[in-house]
């Protein structure tokens, strides 16, 4: 079986999914995909914390039955999906990439907060799912992603950003931002990084 990676660009509700595998020198990517983390028959699901644009969903029974769900239902789709992919290849780890991992009870912005709650529910999700199918993960911030990776491939920033630009010619389809994340994380996990912790 291939050496593989995979990678996770953590979106509420979803997450942008890229299977690299090869060596860490030249990694190719197999395929991209998306995997929903919340039921799409429970719209709500998505943003679980939220009650409105802007305002925090109250503490309680119809709270806790959406974040149980998340849970419940992420976790399924997470591991379905890897557990596919070990069936044709030997994953040495999962790379998720997120947008912020602030504590939530540090902030003291309602709407800043709830974000940060939902962004560490769904990556929690995918860090659970991951464990489950005996992986270890790595978590990097977007913001920081490029400049980690530079450093722990020993390529200089640009050179990466043409490369992965390339690596997702083969696949077909949509390759965006979240795509040349995921796919990064995933070649950093190939390589053996780790992310280094906030």
């Amino acid at each position: 079986m291939t050496r593989a990676a995979v990678g996770f660009t953590v979106k509420s509700g979803w997450a942008c999914v890229v299977l690299v595998s090869g060596a860490a020198t030249s990694p190719v990517v197999v395929e991209s995909r998306r995997v929903e983390l919340s039921n799409p028959e429970v719209p709500d699901a998505r943003q679980p914390y939220h009650a409105g644009f802007g305002t925090a969903r109250e503490g309680g029974k119809t709270l806790a039955t959406l974040v149980a769900s998340v849970k419940r239902f992420g976790r399924s789709s997470v591991t379905g999906l890897i557990r596919d992919y070990q069936s044709g290849h030997n994953l040495r780890g999962a790379g998720l990439v997120v947008g912020s991992v602030i504590d939530p009870s540090t902030i003291a912005n309602d709407h800043i907060r709830i974000h940060a709650l939902e962004g560490q529910l769904f990556r929690g999700v995918v860090e659970d799912a991951a464990q489950r199918c005996g992986l270890r993960s790595a978590l990097w911030r977007e913001r920081d992603l490029l400049a980690a990776a530079a450093t722990a491939l020993q390529r200089p920033e640009q050179e990466l950003r043409d490369v992965v630009s390339q690596l997702g010619r083969p696949v077909g389809g949509p390759w965006r931002a979240e795509h040349k994340s995921a796919t990064l994380a995933a070649w950093l996990v190939l390589a053996g990084r780790q992310a280094a912790r906030h």
